[in-house]
């Protein structure tokens, strides 16, 4: 039986806080397409496949010696997404500062895993992209 979409998305981050990329990559569908906005990441990029998914993850911890991504809030967004408020703490590499923001993402799941993310400042901005469509899967 596969699974709700809101478990697909608590599984992925619950993996990746306890195992890391990998086990995070185990819930990833292999056609994933993301991207990390201007507005929200300082240097935007688009992320394919699980190799992306790795690239995405690597590029934090040269910088960070510590990630976690506690989801604060899932919700169901019809039959095949979820709008995430999620609280990001990071600890850096070179100062050993605690840092911790609220991030708000629109997954889109396919076959049991995250297909689509889509990432947005406020949380009525990913309401409002999952209203139009959710976290743009590839075409």
């Amino acid at each position: 039986m596969e699974r709700e979409p809101v478990e697909v998305v608590r599984a992925a981050f619950e993996a990746f806080n306890e195992d890391g990329t990998e086990a995070f990559i185990e819930h990833i569908h292999p056609d994933v397409e993301f991207t990390t906005p201007a507005d929200l990441a300082s240097e935007p990029d688009t992320y394919r496949g699980h190799d992306g998914v790795r690239r995405y993850w690597d590029s934090f911890f040269e910088i960070m010696e510590e990630i976690k991504v506690e989801p604060l809030a899932l919700r169901d967004w019809g039959e095949r997404l979820v709008v995430a408020e999620m609280l990001v703490t990071v600890r850096g590499r070179a100062t050993g500062l605690q840092v911790s923001q609220r991030a708000h993402i629109v997954v889109t799941v396919a076959d049991g895993k995250a297909l689509g993310l889509s990432f947005h400042p406020t949380l009525d901005e990913a309401e409002a992209a999952a209203e139009a469509g959710g976290g743009k899967p590839p075409a």
